[in-house]
């Protein structure tokens, strides 16, 4: 392969329709919500699982979107979580709020409200790219330090764990595992300072704010008023309150966006060495790289693994830049 691939965001799930969940399961939805489903639009077709998610209008009047899995599949777990933790977020944090859930045997449901928008960053423009970081300043503020919220580990323990491949460089070049193939020619000469970087993680990534911990343009929506809005919270973990923002850049840069002037202008980051911000890049870039050629989790389309590699490309590129790689 030459180059990254092509990766269409707004469609890179397989998502069954209204007609496919279990009555038992549409029944509790009423339940829960008081009033009769009168009409369910189609699935999204962002997002990586093969999870219900549309949006619903209810016989009462109201409009929410409503999301649903099995226990079988991964999102069944990801939606109990934002179930979870969305309601003990602060006020500043522009969410959309749980209105109800329901259970119907191996079936789990989340009601939210629903914000009519798009995704940003297909591509990125400047505008867009403000309304973004505007939110990002804004949440990082809220969220730090955390709030309490329940099960909250810290982004340094995910990449301590035995599955994070912090020592993925190390490892190829020790003969222990193959290089990556497909990517740019250049990366087998920087595979050290790749690993260089990725060590410093223990105190370049440590901190106290509640970060998002999978924040892409698919969980974020601008709305008709200009407003960012951030969805999914299902992988939330302590660190700096930089890194959700900074994880957007690579991709911006790619489409054009100064993220380098940017990176000088936030709050955010101003002050944060650039050795600590290159290893957040390095450790994503690390993370991407696992896996590529192995089939995703049960629920997932294969489309992940594509996201995988452009996303691997793209943060390569952008410590390219930032450091004199190429």
């Amino acid at each position: 392969m030459e180059g990254p691939p092509v990766v269409d965001y707004n469609a890179t799930s397989l998502r069954p329709d209204w007609r496919a969940l279990p009555e038992d399961l549409q029944h509790s939805l009423a339940v829960a919500l008081g009033t009769e489903i009168a009409e369910a639009g189609p699935s999204v077709r962002s997002g990586f699982t093969g999870g219900f998610a549309a949006p619903v209008k209810l016989t009462d009047g109201r409009e929410v979107f409503v999301k649903a899995a099995e226990e079988s599949t991964h999102s069944y777990r990801a939606y109990q979580r934002e179930a979870e933790i969305v309601p003990l977020l602060p006020a500043a944090v522009r969410v959309p709020q749980i209105i109800a859930t329901a259970h119907a045997e191996q079936w789990f449901a989340v009601v939210a409200g629903r914000v009519r928008g798009r995704m940003p960053g297909v591509p990125w423009s400047a505008e867009e790219f403000d309304a973004v970081t505007a939110n990002c300043e804004v949440m990082a503020e809220a969220l730090s330090p955390s709030p309490e919220l329940p099960g909250v580990g810290s982004f340094i323990e995910a990449v301590m764990s035995a599955e994070f491949p912090k020592d993925l460089a190390r490892e190829v070049l020790g003969g222990d595992r193959p290089a990556p193939v497909g990517f740019q020619p250049w990366l087998g000469g920087r595979l050290p300072e790749l690993q260089e970087l990725v060590d410093r993680y223990p105190e370049a990534l440590k901190g106290d704010a509640a970060t998002h911990g999978d924040l892409r343009p698919d969980n974020l929506l601008i709305d008709q008023s200009g407003q960012c809005w951030t969805l999914d919270w299902n992988w939330l973990g302590l660190g700096p309150n930089w890194i959700d923002w900074v994880g957007l850049l690579p991709l911006a840069h790619r489409d054009g966006i100064d993220t380098l002037e940017a990176l000088q202008r936030s709050p955010l980051t101003a002050d944060v060495p650039a050795d600590d911000l290159d290893c957040y890049a390095a450790v994503i870039a690390s993370y991407m790289l696992d896996k590529l050629d192995v089939p995703p989790p049960p629920g997932c389309t294969a489309e992940l693994r594509r996201h995988q590699r452009l996303y691997a490309w793209a943060f390569l590129d952008w410590l390219a830049v930032r450091r004199n790689w190429a």
